[in-house]
Formats: C-alpha cells, structure tokens, sequence
C-alpha cells in the first residue's frame, strides 16, 4: 500500500504492526520527550504560547509541537504533547511550573483533601488534551500512529503528596504506613487514569502508554500493592472499553521486576530502562527502549555503537526503538537523526 503522499512509503504502521504482532515492515522508532527544548523549532513554539501549560492547553499549538519530530527524523509515532499532572489539575489541584524548578502542585495528604477532588471526565483540561489528538491526528499520515499517555497511579500520587516536588519520601511513608487516604488515592487515580486515555482513545490515539517514572522507588510487597496493580488495573480498564488499542506499561527502574511487568495480562509492550539488560526480558513480549539518552550527547561513534549493539539484541518483530528514558536538554538533533539512520541501515 501506498500512503497519498505517494513517496513510497507503507501506509501500514510499523509501531501498530509490532504491538499488536502483525508482521512489520521495519523496526518501528520513537523516542520519549521526542518534542521538546533540544528542538529550535520547539522553542520557537513555547515562547509564542507563554508558560508551559498555556502550551499544553493550547491545542493547535501542543499539536504543532507533537508533529514537529516527525518532520525532522524518520520515525514511526508521534508522542501527544502533555504532562502527566493532567489529570490531577483536572481534578481541581492548583497546578503551576516554575522556571528551573518544575511543577508546583496543591497537596492531598488526608481523606479529606480526596473528598474535594472532581472527576476528570468532563473537565477543561482532558477535553483541551483530547481537541490536541484530533487535530494531531488530521495531520499524520497512516503510517506514523500517535500515542496518548498518562502518568501512573504511584508516580502521580507522589507529586500530589509532596506538592510537585521530586522528593517522594512523603508518599513512601505514607505507602509503607497503609494510610488509609493514600490507599484511597491510588484507586481514585487508577479511575480516573482510565477516564483519561479512554478519552485519548476516543478523540484518535492509536496506541496508549502508562508512565510510572518513579517505579523504581519501591520494592517487594510496595511495588506490587502500589505500582504493578493499579497499572495492570488500568491496562484492563481500558482494554475493557478499547480491546483493540494496545497499552505500553514502561515501569522506569524496577529492575528485574521488569518480567513482573512483562507478564501483565493485555499489556502489548513494555519499555525498559538504560539500566536493564534486554537480554533477560522473555522472547515472547514486545519490548521498547533501553539506549541510554547520554548517548546522544556523546558524538556519532558512540550513538552509532550503542544503536547497533542494542538492535542486535532484540528481533524487530518485537523491538520499538527508544530511549530508557527521556531526550535531554542540550541534544543535538543531528545525533538523533544519527540514531534514526543507523536503525533503519541496521536492518537493512
């Protein structure tokens, strides 16, 4: 099949292909935090929509910057432009960024802090998010799929316990007591999460990742009570309501646990941290991720090592390229184009 540009290139998508373990016709690449302020193009962007959320909540601009990457690099997914404190501002907690310093959010630390928040599902945020997803949507070809997201039960709660700050130590201790507000607020967040990418879903995300950036924090009994249940509730919320739309669960630092997220029933994939060895993941689970971001700050030689070492590690029918975490400041372009490149060359 021939997309309507006519250049050639397979109306079918690579990262669908993968993730649902159809046949693909090259090994799909996207990259977390893929738009962003290494992007000139991007920067540009933000300083016409003002703050940082002004650019989230503005759809044709979040738009713009979502579909930016994929004018510049061959890649196979554009990633919706948001953040993951979408649903707690939704739900009624006053949300700002402070330049250099991150996001500062209102508190829940009792029950009833719990009892004030709304539910997302008719909110101004989430709908602002999802007008993003049409219009992105209307300008992608068929075979670059978008991806919608949302932020996982624990890793949001430690930001609404600790007011935005990246110090979780306050949502560890009250994971570790049982309190019971806590316990609470997970399953408020497991809801609502689910109210989220169904609505992502519905607006035009082909696919949908859960983002558990703090999952690492926690071990044994903690991991599994506040990080693998609630994403795997979440994965069978959603697949309850969307059975054919594949859920990506990147659990970031959990180490050999990462086989405990592998073996989530109806999760399609699962991205992987720089840290942990491809190797030990089954040869029966799609899996994404692993290049160290540091790389591509280390010049060509480097990024073209460290592609090529990893995509000798996994077959394509069961690999997406990516990072074991987000691009970093300071990236130059032209070495992630270099990283595309040797992807697609690899598997010539």
């Amino acid at each position: 099949m021939i997309d309507s540009k006519g250049d050639g290139q397979s109306s079918r998508s690579a990262l669908l292909d993968v993730l649902t373990r159809r046949k693909a016709l090259r090994r799909p690449i996207w990259f977390m935090r893929q738009a962003g302020r290494y992007l000139p193009e991007y920067r540009s962007v933000r300083e016409k929509a003002g703050s940082f959320l002004d650019l989230c909540y503005n759809p044709e601009l979040a738009a713009e910057v979502t579909i930016q990457p994929l004018r510049r690099f061959d890649l196979d997914a554009a990633i919706l432009f948001a953040d993951i404190l979408v649903v707690p501002h939704a739900m009624g907690l006053a949300l700002r960024f402070e330049e250099g310093e991150g996001p500062v959010l209102d508190t829940v630390r009792s029950m009833d802090d719990l009892r004030t928040l709304k539910p997302v599902g008719s909110s101004w945020e989430v709908n602002q998010v999802c007008q993003t997803v049409r219009l992105t949507r209307t300008q992608l070809p068929s075979h670059q799929a978008l991806i919608g997201f949302c932020g996982a039960p624990w890793t949001v709660a430690s930001y609404m316990v600790g007011g935005g700050s990246s110090d979780r130590v306050q949502a560890k201790v009250a994971a570790y007591q049982r309190q019971p507000w806590f316990c609470a607020l997970i399953d408020r967040l497991v809801e609502e999460s689910i109210e989220y990418l169904c609505a992502q879903i519905t607006a035009g995300a082909q696919a949908v990742q859960i983002f558990d950036s703090w999952a690492g924090d926690l071990v044994a009994t903690e991991l599994e009570e506040f990080v693998m249940k609630p994403i795997g509730r979440i994965v069978a919320g959603v697949g309850s309501r969307h059975p054919l739309t594949p859920v990506i669960v990147f659990a970031r630092g959990v180490g050999v646990q990462q086989k405990k997220a592998a073996a989530l029933p109806g999760a399609a994939a699962i991205g992987v941290e720089t840290e942990f060895d491809l190797g030990e993941i089954p040869d029966n689970v799609v899996v994404q991720g692993n290049l160290d971001p540091v790389v591509l700050l280390a010049g060509k030689d480097a990024v073209r090592s460290e592609v090529k070492r990893i995509c000798g590690l996994v077959d394509r029918q069961r690999h997406i390229f990516n990072l074991g975490h987000g691009i970093r400041v300071g990236t130059d372009p032209a070495l992630v184009g270099e990283a595309v490149e040797t992807v697609r060359r690899f598997d010539v």
